[in-house]
């Protein structure tokens, strides 16, 4: 849905246009995440946020728009929440209150969110950075809440792993060795693959407050690639996250179905009207193209589709 007026001056006498949308974007604000006693998460939040114009309406009122948009960003951000998507949520309908011309306010947040981890082989405490997707839409009939989450990872691409593979078998009959140990060995040391840096994305929409949590969501988007990567990392780290993607090599595509398989065994409470969105962006290595995969779909078609399978 664009936000954009090109054509069209808010103020001008003769003119009528439809049902468009007006609003703010880049406004920064602080949000404090409660998290049951211990010290809140402080994040440095982007909102973006959008009201209907209807056709007849001339004038849009913009100083007193942001003012009324500021006013209520302030109030929601000014307590403790326990959810980003419920800081949307509010927003939204405190909006629709203050707007009588409007049927419809949308309210959309980034952020980034910095996490401790430890490394997978030397066991050194490092930091993981995803960015937080929320937004909320409300309407007469009630709010549809967004949460979800960007993370980065690393995929191999099997195709070139599969050429790798195919030279290996060929230098390996050249030396005398066995069909039989061939295989063993392929199958013990993956062959190598082009690699990329990857990004999955995966948000859940439900009306009212999704009952998820936004570790599990980054979790699953994680998990999706062919391997996870961190912030620091020694020898052991990186040879095991080489060795890691290496045995799961997927393409761009593979890597969505896996969100759907993660999405489905771990956020399997869902209502079947739940609208999950996944996308997966690789920055190819060898190419001067990127590649992109995405799906949108409803979680009991989700899950219909898995079962089937």
């Amino acid at each position: 849905m664009s936000h954009q007026l090109p054509d069209v001056q808010a103020s001008a006498p003769d003119v009528t246009v439809g049902l468009s949308q007006v609003g703010v974007t880049g406004v920064e604000k602080l949000v404090k995440i409660s998290r049951n006693g211990d010290r809140p998460i402080v994040l440095m939040a982007e909102f973006e946020v959008f009201v209907d114009l209807p056709s007849g309406r001339k004038g849009i009122d913009m100083s007193r728009n942001l003012a009324t948009i500021d006013e209520i960003l302030e109030e929601i951000t000014r307590e403790e929440a326990y959810r980003v998507e419920e800081v949307c949520g509010d927003a939204a309908e405190r909006l629709l209150e203050k707007h009588d011309y409007t049927t419809t306010a949308e309210v959309s947040m980034t952020a980034e969110l910095v996490t401790r981890e430890h490394t997978p082989a030397s066991n050194i405490e490092t930091q993981s950075t995803a960015t937080i997707v929320a937004s909320a839409t409300a309407t007469e009939e009630g709010t549809r809440e967004e949460i979800g989450a960007e993370v980065t990872g690393m995929t191999v691409c099997p195709c070139s792993q599969g050429m790798s593979e195919a030279r290996a078998r060929e230098k390996l009959a050249e030396l005398g060795v066995d069909e039989e140990t061939t295989e063993a060995f392929l199958e013990a040391v993956p062959q190598p693959g082009h690699s990329q840096r990857g990004h999955a994305t995966l948000t859940i929409t439900t009306e009212g407050h999704p009952e998820i949590d936004l570790r599990d969501v980054i979790d699953v988007a994680r998990d999706s690639m062919s391997a996870r990567i961190y912030n620091m990392a020694k020898r052991p780290d990186e040879d095991h996250m080489t060795y890691e993607a290496h045995a799961d090599a997927k393409f761009v595509e593979d890597c969505v179905r896996a969100l759907a398989e993660g999405t489905v065994a771990e956020f399997d409470h869902l209502p079947d009207d739940a609208v999950i969105r996944m996308k997966q962006s690789n920055d190819e290595s060898i190419h001067q193209h990127n590649a992109h995969a995405e799906r949108e779909v409803r979680m009991g078609d989700l899950r219909a589709e898995l079962d089937a399978r």
